[in-house]
């Protein structure tokens, strides 16, 4: 028996078999070697040292640049560095915006100062937006965030969004996200195999956002939120010349920060008072008596009526079996006589609407309500903008199944019925009689240019409108609150129009600044089952110089006079008496 290496070589793979049938020789059996092992033994060598050199060949020509990338990405890391949004500025210079150092805990929420933070483990330090005024402010500016897979998909296209940037989610800060968020920087480090930071290699420097100024007064809007506490619905503040806004207020409102900070946005998202709302510009109600001014437009307009048409107040109207009263007659059982269009705005007469609405007719009514701003979107700088509802025969043909009656004319002639507004469509219909028959687009930027178009109505119908304003506003009127409005300034001189001397009520007799003022109040109906109704109150200031429009709604408050009305005084005499 035969033991050795040879088994372990190459040689050991010839097979030795011994054969049958063939001579001997010598006493010795012929030995037959087997090729076949070794040519399968020479084929698998040939086809792995084949394969192996292929593979070489390929990383090195082919994927060595795909390699060597990924090297370097594992080598060199690309932190973004976040640009500084642009500051949002009110009229005045005032800073309503900052950009602070924010301290995020593992569970996600933030804190702007780190001594409130109570929980455990790692917390990072970033920069984010700060909201000075909180909920005085929200609905104007919005707020941010970061930005979503969605948001990502629809607008990469126009601004190249990257998941983590931070955008504006709301208000000012959404339509003008590309103005205020810049453009990020980044820094290029070498990390060794355990991440630790070799060197910087470079940095793009961050691009700040460009800062922002808006027309908003930052004290008029503080004075329209201190006087609605508890209270639902709206304020908006107008330059009747330019559509310039001055205040825009929405109750009940939130806090901004907590979008920031991530605390109690549940709560907010599940307010049964939908304190994200707009109403402003969102809200649709049926306007009540300040519409009486868009139907003394149509009636004037196409002659339905004139300086010298009367008619009287019955306290009642009788049409078939249905009544229309009048509300003087309805809560003290009184009428007020044979009036004419100042008179009737005066008092705010709805009999005298009643029948100026038959002499007009609906599809008149309907036409001069949609050149004022009624059923259209006016394009404020904000999202959400809704554009309200003013019925005729073939709206109420197509969304009612039912003809038009002369009813419906009586209701909307009115303000009531079907018909659906905004408190920003009332201030731009009542701008139309401030600034001489032109609609303006509201905006909030000093950026934007004026876009004022005129509608079309003749001087001596706006000056008819604009004295019966004026005289609701006077004694006998019904805005009773703003009777002899007046303030203590010495930036005003008496021309004896639009500042009349006078003096103050009291034992020091003051001398004081009376400024005439034209206004409309409303008090609407809304189908409550505790018949509350809407508070309206839309007034302009001075008369025949208009500086400052002023539209109040307070949803279920009551009477118009009685409740908006005081609101509106207060922002006057902010406005005039500084």
């Amino acid at each position: 028996m035969s033991t050795g290496f040879g088994s372990v070589f190459a040689e050991s793979i010839f097979k030795v078999k011994k054969t049958k049938g063939y001579p001997k020789e010598s006493g010795k059996e012929i030995q037959v070697y087997d090729n076949n092992r070794l040519y399968l033994f020479l084929f698998i060598l040939i086809f792995g040292l084949g394969f192996l050199l292929t593979r070489l060949f390929s990383l090195s020509f082919f994927e060595g640049q795909r390699y060597r990338r990924l090297s370097t990405e594992n080598r060199i890391r690309e932190a973004k560095v976040i640009a500084p949004r642009g500051i949002i500025y009110d009229r005045k210079g005032i800073p309503l915006v900052r950009n602070i150092p924010v301290f995020q805990t593992k569970s996600g929420l933030r804190y702007f100062d780190q001594k409130e933070v109570t929980e455990s483990g790692e917390v990072t330090e970033g920069v984010a937006r700060q909201y000075i005024y909180g909920p005085l402010l929200s609905h104007v500016l919005g707020y941010t965030g970061e930005v979503n897979e969605e948001e990502i998909r629809s607008l990469t296209k126009q601004n190249n969004y990257k998941s983590g940037d931070i955008i504006g989610k709301m208000g000012i800060e959404k339509t003008y996200d590309s103005l205020l968020r810049g453009r990020n920087g980044k820094v290029l480090t070498e990390v060794d195999a355990l991440g630790s930071t070799v060197r910087q290699l470079g940095k793009v420097e961050p691009k700040s956002g460009e800062n922002l100024s808006l027309t908003l007064d930052l004290d008029l809007q503080k004075i329209g939120e201190s006087d609605f506490k508890g209270k639902k619905g709206a304020i908006v503040i107008t330059e009747p010349k330019t559509g310039a806004v001055l205040g825009l207020y929405s109750s009940p409102s939130y806090d901004p920060n907590n979008f920031i900070t991530g605390v109690n946005i549940d709560n907010l998202l599940n307010d049964s008072d939908h304190p994200l709302f707009n109403r402003a510009i969102s809200g649709n109600y049926p306007p009540g008596s300040t519409f009486k001014i868009i139907t003394s437009t149509a009636a004037l307009e196409t002659g339905a009526i004139t300086r010298e048409t009367k008619f009287e107040d019955t306290g009642v109207l009788q049409v078939g079996q249905f009544t229309f009263g009048n509300w003087y007659f309805n809560q003290y059982g009184r009428k007020e006589g044979i009036l004419d269009i100042v008179g009737a705005l005066k008092r705010s007469n709805d009999i005298f609407f009643y029948k100026t609405g038959e002499a007009t007719g609906i599809e008149n009514i309907a036409l001069w309500a949609k050149k004022m701003g009624v059923e259209n979107i006016l394009r404020i700088d904000l999202e959400g903008e809704e554009k309200g509802v003013m019925p005729d025969p073939s709206w109420q043909k197509k969304v009612r199944g039912q003809d038009w009656y002369l009813g419906n004319t009586y209701h909307v002639a009115i303000g009531q019925g079907d018909i659906l507004t905004t408190p920003l469509q009332v201030n731009a219909w009542t701008n139309v009689i401030a600034n001489g028959g032109k609609l303006c687009r509201p905006h909030l930027t000093k950026e934007q240019n004026e876009n004022c178009k005129d509608v079309g109505i003749k001087k001596e119908n706006l000056e008819l409108i604009r004295q019966g304003m004026k005289e609701a506003c006077s004694s006998g009127g019904t805005g009773w609150p703003l009777f002899k409005f007046k303030v203590q300034s010495s930036k005003f001189k008496a021309d004896n129009l639009d500042f009349l001397q006078t003096y103050e009520a009291t034992v020091s007799g003051k001398p004081m600044v009376e400024i005439p003022v034209a206004c409309k109040t409303g008090t609407s109906e809304f189908g409550d089952p505790k018949n509350r109704t809407h508070a309206w109150f839309t007034v302009f200031a001075p008369v025949y110089n208009p500086q400052i429009s002023i539209t109040v709604l307070v949803e279920g408050g009551g009477e118009g006079s009685n409740v908006a009305a005081p609101i509106a005084k207060k922002i006057l005499e902010e406005w005039f008496g500084r």
